[in-house]
């Protein structure tokens, strides 16, 4: 498994068992770059997941422009990027799996993250259309939509008492999730199970959109 960070915290998952490469995906030329040394190091790609992501939080008559762009070139743009990188190689097999991570504002609004909502809400619809067009060719795309997680990025809404209590009692699972809660859901999206997926947007939200 190689996993690609901009984060020098990449190198820690060495010692896990990974082979980490520090990139920066929103660069130009980095995510083809990126697919290009996993396949050199792995031998063939099979799987693809775009797990990363940004927030930044505004009002929407004071967002910036610039974090507006940087939100939206690591959460869509670099997500389409290595996509199109990596199906380039899966065509040629005729097979490949592509697990896209969506969110809760791939659906909904929300409140003070207007890039964060757009791009994400982009990332549901660029898999939709991923799949339209590389579904015929055995590729899967697909993605996964987490509700609220336990993240450094979802630290301001836990610590604040009055927002925190508001998504608990909409949990009816009665709690946040963890990172382990994903972990049936990207098994069986990268699985031979899926193969007759294409395009879904998979809510892993402790029943969040059903309340």
């Amino acid at each position: 498994v190689v996993v690609v960070g901009r984060s020098e915290r990449i190198f820690e998952l060495a010692d896990e068992g990974y082979l980490p490469l520090r990139s920066d995906l929103t660069l130009d030329g980095e995510p083809d770059r990126m697919v290009d040394k996993a396949i050199q190091s792995l031998d063939r790609l099979d799987i693809v997941i775009n797990a990363h992501g940004i927030v930044s939080r505004a009002l929407a008559e004071e967002f910036p422009l610039d974090q507006w762009n940087r939100t939206i070139a690591t959460n869509l743009t670099s997500v389409f990027q290595t996509a199109q990188a990596a199906a380039k190689h899966f065509l040629k097999r005729k097979y490949g799996k592509i697990i896209n991570v969506a969110s809760m504002l791939s659906f909904s609004g929300g409140l003070r993250a207007v890039a964060y909502a757009a791009s994400k809400g982009g990332v549901a619809q660029l898999s939709k259309a991923m799949a339209n067009e590389w579904a015929p060719h055995g590729i899967n795309v697909n993605a996964i939509a987490p509700g609220y997680f336990e993240t450094n990025a979802t630290e301001p809404l836990r610590s604040d008492p009055v927002r925190n209590q508001q998504i608990l009692d909409r949990l009816p699972a009665g709690r946040w999730g963890k990172p382990s809660d994903l972990k049936g859901a990207v098994v069986f999206l990268a699985s031979a199970a899926s193969d007759y997926v294409h395009g879904i947007i998979l809510p892993v939200d402790g029943g969040w959109l059903s309340r």
